[in-house]
């Protein structure tokens, strides 16, 4: 049936119930599950706005993809105590749902697993959420948890 399946994970509720779902759709078709975390890319003005500690001199940028990496790690780890045995992750910056539909295709999972809500931004609820783009550009299956 499917034998590699894609998971977006951002920590949420909701994307935790799609990584769950997408935990047992992998033990059942014996698929790779892939689990994607994704960070947002800062402007060189949006990032000089923040403030970060004498101790993290990084910019937000890094600060961004060391949070996303913990994150990803916590999806395996999520994934792995729910049964899944072929499971890897990755983490990426730009924009989410163009994002997650390039990476599906490059990656050639043929089926996402999505949230319904996840940690999105006010952005998110003004222009549509991440899962519907996604579910709207994909030309693989997406499952929406």
């Amino acid at each position: 049936m499917f034998t590699s399946i894609l998971s977006p994970f951002d920590g949420s509720v909701g994307a935790e119930a799609a990584l769950q779902k997408a935990v047992k759709l992998a033990v059942l078709c014996g698929a790779e599950l892939t689990v994607l975390t994704l960070y947002r890319h800062h402007s060189v003005l949006e990032g000089s706005m923040y403030v970060t500690s004498a101790d993290q001199p990084e910019n937000i940028d890094d600060l961004m993809r060391n949070h996303a990496k913990d994150v990803a790690e916590q999806g395996v780890s999520i994934a792995r105590q729910a049964g899944a045995q072929n499971v890897r992750a990755f983490v990426k910056g730009g924009p989410t749902a163009r994002t997650i539909v390039s990476f599906s295709e490059e990656h050639k999972n043929d089926l996402i697993v999505i949230g319904s809500r996840g940690l999105g931004s006010l952005e998110g609820v003004l222009l549509g959420s991440v899962s519907h783009k996604v579910t709207s550009l994909a030309k693989s299956p997406v499952l929406v948890v």
